[in-house]
């Protein structure tokens, strides 16, 4: 296969197409070629695979059309996935496991897509600047002016960032939203990826911040004195956004049955090898999550129920709204 941007194929997979091998485009890195490697050794099924940036994989197959390669997209971020069923990459598929396995607020209501692990945007804060009782419980009161200059937030055209915005439109209606939103580009220092958000709240750049859970996990893994702490949000009304990553057949698939195996065994018997390499939680309800997430984070927390179809249909609107919101 062409490689695009950062190409990996599996050395196992090189010598061709011979009727059993699948072809994924994966926008997702963590944890996916041991997930390549785990399904072949199981199935017998080769992969050949092309991981890149995930508009640009998107974009490719709908340039591709008919000729695409792709059985599979696998991308991060609802409203990736979203936008995907907007540009025709997927098609729908009938999977009694995919539906049993995976929650239906986790997937596409036309069976386009399937969100295969949770990831949730939430609260941290260094303890050493600010009581737990201090500690802001909802992503709204990051707004307050009290929060001014001691927040850090991710750069607005990160995805997890818009998502969780699209959130909010869900919940407040987009005039509330842009309330809060405008609140947030006031208060915020504005960086560019999590990793350097929970640096700049353990260095005292900022007192409390958002990032998905998982980042923190990988600074607590190398460094468990790490001075950062997560609260989960909004516990005491909706509870915190779980976004997703995932993935579908693509509408031009040359094996789309071996897709929808793979799928099915993503959700299922590779749930484990997906969401461990990451520390994301489960999609599978069945499936237990990781010692390290449950130990630091717990389980006992109240996630917001909002479909990911529903806030990830409303990336544009999130991100038309924060631009008119200031916010950076």
């Amino acid at each position: 296969m062409v490689g695009l941007g950062a190409l990996a194929a599996l050395p196992a997979c090189a010598g061709g197409d011979d009727g059993n091998t699948l072809h994924v485009y994966s926008g997702r890195h963590y944890g996916i070629e041991t997930a390549f490697e785990q399904f072949t050794e199981q199935t017998g099924i080769k992969v050949e695979f092309l991981t890149g940036n995930d508009a640009e994989l998107r974009e490719r197959i709908v340039a591709e059309g008919e000729d695409t390669e792709a059985d599979a997209y696998i991308t991060v971020d609802a409203g990736n996935l979203a936008m995907g069923a907007e540009q025709g990459v997927f098609r729908s598929i009938e999977s009694p496991k995919l539906a049993a396995a995976i929650p239906a607020e986790y997937s596409d209501p036309d069976q386009r897509w399937f969100g295969l692990a949770l990831r949730v945007r939430t609260i941290v804060y260094n303890p050493d600047r600010v009581p737990l009782d201090e500690v802001p419980t909802t992503y709204e009161e990051l707004a307050e002016p009290e929060w001014q200059g001691r927040v850090c937030l991710r750069v607005s055209t990160n995805v997890y960032q818009q998502s969780l915005v699209a959130s909010l439109i869900a919940t407040h209606g987009e005039q509330r939203a842009l309330e809060i939103v405008r609140g947030w580009a006031a208060n915020a220092e504005i960086v560019n990826n999590d990793v350097l958000l929970l640096e700049s709240i353990a260095d005292g750049i900022c007192d409390v911040g958002i990032v998905n859970h998982y980042y923190l996990a990988r600074k607590l893994e190398e460094d468990p004195s790490f001075p950062v702490k997560l609260l989960w949000a909004n516990q005491d009304d909706r509870g915190a956004h779980v976004n997703v990553s995932g993935g579908g057949v693509t509408a031009n698939s040359k094996h789309p049955e071996l897709a929808q195996q793979f799928l099915e065994w993503l959700a299922t018997d590779g749930q484990d090898v997906l969401v461990a390499a990451n520390h994301e939680f489960p999609a599978n309800a069945d499936v237990a999550a990781e010692p390290l997430i449950t130990e630091q984070f717990g389980l006992d927390f109240k996630r917001d129920p909002l479909g990911a179809a529903d806030f990830g249909a409303l990336n544009a609107d999130a991100v038309r709204l924060m631009d008119e919101a200031g916010y950076q």
